[in-house]
């Protein structure tokens, strides 16, 4: 049985390395459609905890996405895990509301075995412990939180990992929670060993031409509301097969709707794969992380999603009517 959402206070850095130093086996998971910030925050945990002697294994149900398989550790990530697990290894969620997020295949856990990591509005204290850190720009900032409490050393490896969650979520520190205390962070980081080209490179600058293409085709079927002040597109089966892209090519997309002048919210449809999944921006003004949690969606307020049951047309009214209930 999978443990209920319970509105418990949040847990202190001490109680979780307490925990920490106390297991002795591991499960990191990472959320579905993995980002930069679930997968570096759990593999950064899962290398510190390696180097205390811990065993480690890492939990994620989709493949690891092309752009983050240089990070160190991916190549063992994997939706099965081994017969021999033991029974009170800890399994640590990292970037996840509910325990939901990470998909049909997650095995039953007892909550008395759950860590849930986190910087998310609206998480709901899923685990025994939870720590949740709102102020955070990343779960990965969360996670060295605790690798300082633990006195571990931040090696290359770790800080790459880590550095990759600060630029996933900061969007290569051009996002509104780029404060002074990240970029020194980040400079700890690249003093450690980060290999800031490579991220950069790999998230950034790296772009597939069906990616591009795609993108094109998103830009020619977006449409202006709200005297422009809002963009929407989308991306079907069809835009993907005629670009021999796929679902990791939409990633980016949705930041260029929002990149329009005079735009304040965006919306991208991404109808395949049987599902809509809605990705949701804002300049700041309106808060689409509110928006996203009418339809039962989340994230944080200039950037979140939900997924849709329905048509299109239904998507897209409904969609527009949580981000005019929100202030659009």
């Amino acid at each position: 049985m999978m443990p209920q959402a319970v509105a418990d206070s949040n847990s202190t850095t001490g109680e979780v390395v307490a925990e920490l130093r106390k297991r002795s086996a591991f499960v990191m998971v990472s959320h579905v459609k993995p980002d930069g910030d679930t997968l570096g925050a759990g593999l950064a945990l899962g290398l510190a905890l390696k180097r205390m002697g811990k065993r480690v294994h890492y939990f994620q149900q989709d493949p690891v996405p092309r752009n983050l398989r240089f990070l160190p550790d991916s190549d063992k990530v994997a939706r099965d895990l081994p017969e021999d697990l033991p029974s009170d290894s800890l399994w640590v969620f990292g970037d996840m509301s509910d325990t939901s997020r990470a998909g049909e295949f997650l095995p039953p856990i007892d909550r008395e075995n759950i860590l849930d990591i986190d910087h998310h509005l609206g998480n709901s204290h899923f685990g025994r412990f939870n720590y949740v850190i709102e102020t955070e720009c990343s779960t990965g900032t969360c996670v060295m939180r605790l690798l300082r409490a633990m006195n571990v050393e931040i090696d290359a490896e770790i800080a790459t990992c880590l550095l990759t969650t600060i630029m996933t979520d900061t969007g290569g520190f051009m996002h509104s929670n780029t404060t002074p205390e990240v970029l020194m962070l980040s400079a700890e980081l690249m003093r450690a060993g980060a290999d800031k080209e490579a991220i950069t490179e790999e998230i950034f600058a790296n772009k597939r031409v069906a990616a591009v293409k795609l993108l094109g085709r998103a830009i020619d079927a977006a449409k202006l509301d709200h005297e422009g002040r809002y963009c929407w597109s989308y991306v079907d089966d069809a835009m993907l097969q005629a670009c021999r892209a796929d679902g990791e090519d939409t990633e980016e997309i949705i930041g260029h709707l929002r990149s329009i002048e005079g735009v304040e919210a965006a919306a991208l449809f991404k109808t395949f794969d049987g599902e809509i999944r809605v990705s949701l921006r804002s300049n700041g003004r309106v808060n689409v992380q509110a928006a996203a949690a009418r339809l039962g969606g989340g994230g944080h307020f200039r950037a979140s999603g939900l997924t849709f049951i329905g048509s299109l047309k239904d998507a897209a009214a409904a969609v527009e009517a949580a981000l005019v209930a929100e202030g659009l």
